[in-house]
């Protein structure tokens, strides 16, 4: 049995750590590498770094952050928003991170997906989706933090990812994004249904039952939380010994 991985998900806006609801009003919560670096202490399998707004200005700027966190955590990184190119993508990975998620990008020039894929691995490769739900198991591929539509629908989105090269696939239900009310396990089976590569659940996570609920119902490889870690209402010791209460096989870490 594969060990499910416990993500925390970092949204970034200039230089602040921020969460939403349904990836818009997003509030400051306060300096990333300061919460990375309790998630790392907690025992977190790995950490995303999302640029809300690089999509907005056309890159990426989170490779300070990024290159400061490297120094003192030793947890795979992956990093989002405003990655365009092979240059961008071997800038961050130049600053630490371990892989890169691709959405906007992706959906404007689906070659982004193979060319990454051959120069750096599949397993670099992550496909970030944004899903809403747009009629009965039906989802639409939105780009830009959320806010463009492209007519895409997920599953055909995402199938065609995976026969590109991606290599695993970060799946964000808009509609659940920040609600607290549970992943959108009908999207995540959907999905997880469709493909062979990991699939990391994304969005809605308000208690640490969900996770249990999704990776039971969604058979997912990793949950990836933000609101839950970001604003206290849960840790990752508690959340890592739900799971292996459930019977989920989950790493384990005991906190030095």
């Amino acid at each position: 049995m594969r060990n499910l991985r416990l993500i925390a998900r970092l949204d970034i806006k200039g230089p602040n750590l921020i969460k939403g609801i349904h990836l818009e009003g997003l509030r400051v919560i306060g300096v990333p590498n300061v919460y990375a670096l309790k998630y790392y202490a907690q025992g977190v399998d790995e950490l995303i770094y999302m640029d809300c707004v690089a999509s907005l200005y056309g890159r990426n700027h989170l490779g300070e952050i990024v290159r400061a966190a490297a120094q003192d955590i030793f947890v795979p990184m992956t990093v989002g928003g405003g990655i365009r190119s092979i240059a961008d993508a071997t800038e961050i990975l130049r600053c630490g991170a371990d892989k890169v998620a691709i959405n906007t990008a992706a959906v404007a020039n689906p070659q982004l997906i193979t060319d990454i894929a051959r120069r750096f691995g599949s397993q670099c490769m992550v496909l970030s989706i944004e899903a809403k739900q747009i009629g009965p198991d039906r989802w639409e591929v939105y780009t830009a933090n959320g806010r463009e539509r492209t007519g895409l629908d997920v599953i055909e989105w995402v199938k065609r990812g995976v026969r590109m090269g991606a290599g695993e696939i970060l799946l964000t239900s808009i509609d659940r994004e920040g609600t607290r009310k549970g992943f959108d396990t009908a999207l995540v089976k959907a999905v997880t249904s469709e493909i062979n590569v990991p699939v990391i659940a994304s969005g809605g996570m308000g208690k640490p039952e969900d996770l249990v609920k999704v990776a039971r119902e969604g058979d997912v490889d990793a949950v990836a939380m933000a609101d839950i870690l970001h604003y206290n209402r849960s840790d990752l010791v508690k959340i890592r010994a739900t799971a292996q209460s459930a019977g989920l096989a989950v790493r384990p870490y005991e906190i030095a």
